[in-house]
């Protein structure tokens, strides 16, 4: 089979396991047999890789990205009556925790060109939560779209303006940089989610938190576990279950000794992408001081029938692609009443309504070849 002919995956991660398959056979034998199925040594010994990776003082291995933003949002006291502010443009995650713990999340509108939180959507929606005097801004949740970072230095401007925390979303951007230095240590608190399908991902679900701060590092240690404090039974607070299972923890310590390579062979595919379709499609433009971690390749076509064009000329080819997404939150059923309350007279969010009948991911992992990005990208030309 050659690369003319082989399959193109979405996200590939047989060739990943292929390379690692004894280390993995070792690693998870090694918990079968200790029977420590819940925080074992291996999570101690993910997190210290994870914080030496991502130059900050502490990781804290959880359940999912999920719960690494429900606890950061809970170690702040987030709750009734407060505002987050979040692109309407992202995965569900980001809004729904928010609203788990009664807070309201209010919805900003995203830059066209790198698709991550418009900055002056966000100053202006800031303001008018304070003129109307319902809510108060507690937090920034700014999500590290498909890899690129959003502007740090400026949210965290913003965010110290008015006094609220900065949360970084970097789900998919594990491995990125921003002025030279690794996502983990620009915001607040840094969530990072292990699903499959990420940079860095597990075989179910995990995630973990990044910080400088040794006492937020300890508090979000007892809120993952219960709210424990010296021991088991002394509760000293309300927390929950989210913890990061050991088997999990032993397989992303194979990944670990992979992923510096597997960034830059992601780099390099998207170079290749970029040689082939910039000036023909737009792209997510990449600001000189930031280096994506290429969590996904997106494209973004003229409209929706252009990418339906596009989408069916991928699929004549058996080449897969995905929508990310193809609704933005406050469209959602789920949010709709939050986003009604959250401002009375919510200006438009039309470049987020916009890029979901626009974008498309094209395959974007490690292991694609030269002539397979060629393969998509005359499907993707030819149908332009």
């Amino acid at each position: 089979m050659t690369d003319q002919t082989r399959p193109i995956a979405l996200f590939d991660m047989q060739a990943q396991q292929a390379l690692i398959r004894p280390e993995l056979d070792r690693r998870i034998a090694h918990v079968l047999s200790s029977g420590r199925f819940i925080n074992g040594p291996e999570v101690a010994e993910l997190e210290q890789r994870l914080a030496e990776f991502a130059g900050c003082a502490h990781a804290v291995g959880v359940s999912s990205g999920t719960d690494a933003l429900q606890i950061a949002m809970m170690a702040e006291g987030i709750g009734r009556g407060d505002a987050v502010f979040l692109p309407a443009f992202t995965y569900t995650a980001t809004a729904e925790v928010p609203l788990v713990l009664g807070a309201t999340p209010v919805f900003v509108d995203v830059d066209p060109e790198t698709f991550n939180i418009d900055l002056a959507d966000l100053e202006r929606r800031i303001e008018l939560v304070i003129k109307e005097g319902k809510l108060k801004p507690r937090a920034i949740v700014g999500v590290d779209l498909f890899g690129l970072p959003a502007d740090w230095p400026a949210l965290n401007a913003i965010a110290k303006k008015h006094g609220m925390v900065t949360v970084d979303d970097a789900a998919q951007a594990f491995g990125a940089f921003l002025h030279g230095k690794s996502l983990g240590c620009h915001a607040d608190v840094t969530t990072l989610s292990f699903y499959p399908t990420k940079t860095l991902g597990c075989y179910g679900d995990g995630g973990a938190m990044l910080t400088e701060s040794a006492e937020k590092a300890e508090l979000y240690r007892s809120l993952r576990t219960h709210g424990e404090g010296g021991g088991r039974y002394e509760v000293l607070r309300t927390g929950m279950n989210g913890r990061l299972d050991t088997l999990q923890a032993a397989i992303l310590l194979c990944k670990m000794d992979l992923f510096a390579q597997e960034l830059k062979d992601r780099a390099k595919v998207a170079a290749w992408y970029g040689a082939r379709l910039t000036g023909k499609v737009a792209l997510q433009r990449v600001p000189n001081e930031a280096q994506s971690a290429w969590g996904l390749y997106t494209i973004r076509c003229t409209d929706a029938d252009q990418r339906a064009r596009v989408q069916a000329a991928l699929k004549a080819e058996s080449i897969p692609f995905g929508v990310y997404y193809p609704k933005p939150l406050h469209h959602q059923p789920a949010y709709q009443g939050a986003h009604a309350a959250g401002l009375s007279a919510a200006p438009a969010l039309t470049v987020s309504e916009a890029l979901c009948h626009q974008v498309m991911s094209l395959p974007m992992h490690p292991y694609l070849t030269e002539a397979e990005v060629e393969r998509v990208c005359a499907a993707v030309l030819g149908a332009l």
